[in-house]
């Protein structure tokens, strides 16, 4: 077997108590669920069951929630951006969201509205998506780098898309002063004093998919899984996710483990000091979903109270993760994740290879009965980048 050390910086959560948000509950999370299932096209994304991998990992199963087939949107995103500008209508327009329709609200708005958000490229989609189908207009700003095929995404569903100058968490300041400039509504996935309203709602909509699974695994004969590892940006799929969870299981039954890019590790270093600490500069990783320098204090507050570990690794371990899921051992259904996608995926295949595997495996107590669920929030969203990693080998696992 090859034997290779990628960087995977392991932190225990000193603050862990196992608190329950009362925002983040399985009460939430059906009222969100009920509100996707009755959007056209909704269906459960496939849960993966990757047994040959598993054994091979030495873990009892590795399970994967395939998010490159929400809505062929290809990523997880919208289910946040359409719940929460769904919320934001009925509260505006005084229905209730379980009599909530595209068609209905479309008819019922009065004036022309303009939604206005900042994003890496899957939840300005979801926000262009959203606005579409309500017949409204959306204004998009992405941070300097963003890739030309992302923002054809935006583009092609009928949205304004604006490329800045200014990374991730700058590039959400100017969205805020500009919209409220010019009375558009934000629908933003971080939040900060006077806005958690709509961050709320978003973070209870990414919360579907963690009902989708859990639910699969119980058709699977599964009672629960040991471990989930969730990727972090600001924390907010991260802190929805993992609120639910630990609402279903209990957050002392479940080993949780968020992962960041080095690059970006904002909640990695929160947690190591026990408070938020904010990443600034350019934060050049190909997790171009997970390029933020500053936690949704939301989120924060879950994975500050739930979480077990946060891990900070290179982008090698999201690279790894990319060739394994498409390149898939034995019978195992082959997944395309992207970047952001599949780190997840990308640790324990670092921990395997790792030349401290039993080191590593004990420390995220890891072992022949483990039932490990990962998230792949994204398939190809840039085709180009994706290729130059699985085909080209960009970001090898040596120097």
């Amino acid at each position: 077997m090859s034997v290779f050390s990628l960087k995977l910086a392991i932190e225990q959560n000193r603050l862990f108590n196992g608190e329950i948000s009362p925002l983040f509950t399985s009460e939430q999370t059906r009222k969100a669920r009920a509100f996707h299932q009755k959007i056209a096209g909704y269906q459960p994304t496939p849960l993966c069951e990757l047994n040959e991998l598993a054994s091979l990992f030495g873990v009892g199963k590795i399970l994967v929630k395939d998010e490159s087939q929400r809505f062929g949107l290809n990523a997880f995103k919208m289910l946040g951006g359409t719940y929460a500008i769904a919320q934001l209508l009925c509260e505006k327009y005084q229905m209730d969201i379980n009599d909530f329709s595209f068609e209905k609200i479309k008819n019922t708005i009065k004036e022309k509205m303009t939604f206005a958000t900042t994003t890496d490229g899957n939840h300005g989609r979801g926000v262009a998506w959203a606005a579409r189908q309500l017949g409204q207009h959306a204004v998009v700003y992405m941070p300097k780098g963003s890739a030309q095929e992302r923002v054809d995404h935006i583009l092609n569903l009928g949205a304004e898309c604006i490329v800045t100058d200014m990374n991730y968490d700058d590039t959400v300041r100017m969205t805020m002063q500009t919209a409220k400039e010019r009375g558009w509504e934000v629908v933003q996935d971080t939040a900060w004093e006077g806005y958690t309203k709509i961050p709320t709602w978003i973070m209870q909509g990414y919360s579907t998919l963690a009902d989708e699974a859990v639910e699969q695994m119980k058709q699977l004969g599964i009672e629960r899984p040991t471990h989930v590892f969730l990727q972090a940006g600001v924390g907010a799929m991260a802190g929805g996710v993992l609120g639910y969870m630990a609402d279903v299981y209990g957050a002392q039954r479940l080993h949780s483990v968020i992962v960041e890019p080095e690059l970006a590790d904002c909640i990695y270093r929160s947690g190591v000091k026990g408070d938020i600490v904010n990443v600034s500069g350019d934060m050049p990783t190909i997790m171009a979903g997970l390029a933020c320098g500053e936690p949704n204090p939301l989120g924060w507050t879950v994975l500050r109270n739930c979480a077990t570990q946060f891990i900070s690794c290179q982008d090698s371990v999201a690279a790894l993760g990319m060739r394994v899921l498409g390149n898939p051992t034995g019978k195992d259904p082959r997944i395309i994740s992207g970047e952001s996608g599949a780190v997840g995926l990308g640790v324990l295949a670092a921990v395997h290879y790792h030349p401290q595997r039993e080191t590593l495996m004990a420390k995220l107590g890891l072992n022949r009965d483990s039932v490990v669920l990962v998230i792949s929030t994204e398939g190809d969203t840039d085709v180009k980048h994706y290729r130059e990693v699985v085909w080209e080998g960009a970001y090898p696992t040596t120097a």
